[in-house]
């Protein structure tokens, strides 16, 4: 029988639930269990496909096409696991469940009410993962929100009489709340954290472990006043002391041995974790010993969430590069501006040994994006385009290389005369905007001795999709006859995956989305490349610069020897 973890959060949202859920999956999966992690979220939508990334962050699709929460793919990135459907849930799809059932008439004309019929559907989908796969040993169970939001009590109600049909050693509730330093004062407080404890009791939940999420160490004096008052042993109160990454945070819970009062608390007899190899890869991270710029050109890049998977992608790819990987922010709008000339692009993408465009939807910004590309072509950057960013790539080459002067999507121009990226056949008539544009995993075939092909090293790939626009072939040809390489395609031909250019150090963009895949211990073969690339782009620049700052000393040398005090010395 499995086990259930559940784990919520309180005083304030974005404690980082999501980072403690996933680091306590790494430290039992490091203890041999099979364990799978779940996010359930109160708000209505069916999922969050449909919301802006200002809204909610980045959308993170699974292989079988589900859009979820942006935790997911930490879960997947901190267990090395693939997640499907049944790992994410919504209040939305709750109700739509619901009442799907009601209108087929399963209530049997009973009146349909949030207890018993919705909280039984949210403990239906508590035990589904381990319904379906007997050998998992452990479910973790993430509360979105914050305990005292009218949307989350439903889903705390049905842990509750989880919680009470099960066996005491079965479950098991961790707690995340807020320990602020007030720094005028010079000290931690615990009340919010008494208050939030207070409340999840209330509903009839007490936390056997707490984990206080804190700027500074909350010291042994706080731990016992939290404790007390919280009403759990001192022992299973615990420091949640921000990290310079987020990979540190499960060996800082392992040297307070959480896992192991975890595995006490659940009754499962477990060998100790080796986390040795984790430490060697977050020693990595935290110590480079060189670093790369990377700029990253979107319109949500005042809200980081957004590319939260780029944003691990190029973390991970600078491991086995060697190097850190800073990122550099450019909001693509800033680069319509007319004012913004040669010289300026210059200075904004100045120590920039590469440039990413991400995915995105909508005309907001496209121009910016497309002067960066033409930027990083010219000038030789290396440049990595996902998504929205190979078309915005096919754009620029047809209208500079091609000959295309009005080249341009349809989804941004339905009557211009070149549609180089047009709407996909299947997508046309397509009413519903949510769950209807092609997603999940797709097979790819790439062309021997290519980039793509190099960076992979197979011929047969899968990769996430999420878009319903793609390469007009009709304009195929032409692109080819301008030097573009269409390096991946789908099985039959039809559909672009990869393109790039041979004649640039790294052009090469891509339809799908890789960052989805990147793992802290397997980076993905094309952000590894990009960042091999934006190393080998480095060290030119160095050379060169080495080179000049010579040049320059042997003409100033020279110029001494020549001037009218040195030839009357002489």
């Amino acid at each position: 029988m499995a086990k259930y973890l559940f784990v919520t959060g309180g005083v304030v949202s974005a404690l980082g639930k999501g980072i403690a859920a996933a680091s306590l999956g790494n430290l039992l999966k490091a203890r041999g269990l099979n364990v799978v992690l779940q996010k359930f979220d109160p708000y209505l939508n069916v999922d969050p496909g449909t919301m802006s990334p200002y809204q909610h962050g980045e959308v993170f699709v699974l292989d079988d096409g589900a859009e979820c929460d942006l935790d997911l793919g930490h879960y997947e990135r901190f267990t090395d696991t693939k997640l499907n459907q049944y790992n994410n849930l919504t209040c939305g799809r709750v109700y739509e469940t619901i009442l799907a059932k009601e209108r087929k008439g399963e209530y049997l004309g009973r009146t349909v009410q949030v207890i018993p019929h919705v909280t039984d559907e949210i403990k239906r989908r508590i035990t589904l993962c381990a319904n379906n796969d007997p050998t998992i040993d452990v479910v973790i169970t993430e509360i979105g929100g914050t305990v005292g939001d009218i949307e989350s009590q439903p889903f705390l109600e049905a842990i509750r009489q989880f919680r009470l049909e099960q066996s005491y050693h079965d479950t098991a509730s961790v707690h995340l709340t807020l320990v602020p330093y007030i720094k005028a004062a010079g000290e931690i407080k615990t009340k919010p954290t008494q208050h939030s404890v207070r409340e999840l009791r209330g509903i009839g939940i007490q936390p056997d472990f707490l984990m206080c999420r804190t700027e500074q160490p909350i010291g042994e004096e706080a731990r016992r006043k939290i404790a007390l008052f919280c009403n759990l042993p001192q022992g299973h109160v615990f420091d949640g002391t921000d990290a310079k990454s987020i990979y540190e945070v499960p060996m800082n819970l392992h040297r307070q041995n959480f896992d192991e009062l975890l595995c006490q608390r659940l009754m499962l007899e477990t060998e100790a974790p080796d986390m040795d190899s984790w430490e060697r890869m977050v020693n990595s991270i935290l110590n480079p010993p060189d670093t790369v710029r990377i700029a990253i050109v979107g319109k949500y890049v005042e809200l980081k969430d957004a590319y939260k998977s780029i944003i691990e992608s190029f973390i991970h790819a600078g491991i086995p590069n060697h190097v850190g990987v800073d990122q550099v922010w450019v909001d693509s709008e800033d680069l319509e501006n007319s004012e913004v000339g040669d010289q300026r692009l210059k200075e904004i993408f100045e120590d920039c040994h590469g440039i990413l465009i991400p995915g995105g939807f909508g005309d907001r910004g496209i121009e910016g994006k497309i002067r960066a590309i033409r930027f990083a072509r010219l000038n030789k950057i290396p440049f990595f385009g996902i998504c929205l960013g190979l078309q915005c790539a096919m754009i620029e080459i047809g209208r500079d290389l091609v000959g295309l002067e009005k080249a341009n999507s349809s989804e941004f121009d339905q009557a211009n005369v070149h549609p180089v990226i047009h709407l996909m056949e299947d997508q046309k008539g397509v009413i519903n905007k949510g769950g209807t544009m092609r997603l999940g995993s797709w097979p790819c075939h790439l062309k021997p001795g290519s980039r793509a092909y190099n960076s992979y090293g197979e011929l047969e790939i899968k990769e996430r999709h999420r878009h319903r626009y793609e390469v007009n072939n009709a304009y195929r040809q032409q692109f080819e006859e301008a030097g573009v390489v269409f390096s991946g395609t789908s099985p039959d031909g039809e559909l672009v995956e990869i393109m790039e250019l041979p004649s640039h150090p790294f052009f090469v963009a891509v339809q799908f989305h890789p960052e989805l895949k990147s793992r802290p211990r397997e980076a993905h073969p094309l952000f590894k490349s990009l960042v091999e690339a934006a190393v080998d782009h480095q060290n030119m620049c160095r050379e060169e610069a080495a080179k000049k700052a010579v040049e320059n000393e042997e003409i100033a040398s020279e110029g001494e020897s020549n001037s009218p005090v040195s030839r009357s010395e002489a």
